[in-house]
């Protein structure tokens, strides 16, 4: 059997529920903090080279999990181990800053996904070229649309390939344009990777390229199965109405 690269160990992880006025108000009385079960119970290895879905309703904690495993998230309890540089796509251009521009940020976003400045400075001809920006690159952020920015997003992002793959719902983006040539980007890396987690309602495109899919439901792994069995499932729940989302 392939070494396993990514281990989960009885994974339990909260947060914070809401609360309006009042409740904040008695909550600094009673010291009495609601939260809500985001995970719990996950055990799941994946092991080198295998790609690996993650499917339910919204809510149910699949993109939770990702960021439980690129270390976004530590849990209450259990462990996470993970072997190999990890990337998570998600979230396009988070931590991106309106006042610098689109080089400037290029280079912060590529901090943030953990690389090194001379290593980005590199790949920046790359990104650019990539990210079709043209001399807008050196504009600043604020004058971008969302569609520029998903486009910058996806080209630091893509620019370095991990050794484990983390995808969340992000084939396809920017403008109608760019969507094919950033779907073929982002496959090009599911090729190239290790290791591919990826969340996705696309089913038919999981079911083509993934070894086993995992079916979450209110926080937990309900299956982990073979692509064909865990879609037919979800869809078998869905049916009779027990997948639910979560509030």
């Amino acid at each position: 059997m392939s070494e396993t690269v990514i281990s989960l160990e009885n994974i339990l992880l909260k947060f914070p529920k809401k609360q309006g006025l009042f409740a904040f108000i008695a909550g600094l009385v009673k010291s009495n903090k609601k939260f809500h079960t985001a995970l719990s119970n996950i055990s799941l290895e994946i092991h080198k080279g295998e790609i690996i879905g993650i499917i339910g309703t919204n809510g149910c904690g699949k993109s939770t999990l990702l960021r439980v495993i690129s270390g976004i998230y530590p849990p209450d309890e259990g462990e996470c181990r993970v072997k190999g540089n990890i990337s998570l796509l998600a979230g396009l251009g988070t931590g991106f800053s309106s006042h610098q521009t689109g080089r400037e940020n290029a280079i912060l976003y590529a901090s943030i996904l953990g690389y090194s400045e001379d290593k980005i400075r590199d790949k920046l001809p790359e990104i650019v070229e990539f990210s079709e920006l043209g001399e807008f690159i050196d504009e600043p952020i604020r004058t971008y649309s969302a569609g520029m920015k998903a486009r910058l997003g996806l080209a630091v992002a893509s620019a370095i390939q991990p050794e484990i793959l983390l995808i969340d719902e992000v084939l396809g983006v920017g403008d109608p344009t760019f969507k094919e040539k950033s779907t073929n980007r982002i496959m090009e890396m599911v090729e190239e990777a290790g290791t591919v987690v990826i969340v996705s309602h696309s089913f038919g495109m999981l079911s083509k390229i993934c070894d086993r899919i995992v079916l979450m439901e209110k926080g937990e792994i309900i299956l982990l199965g073979n692509p064909d069995e865990a879609i037919r499932t979800y869809y078998e729940r869905a049916k009779k109405g027990k997948l639910e989302e979560n509030e």
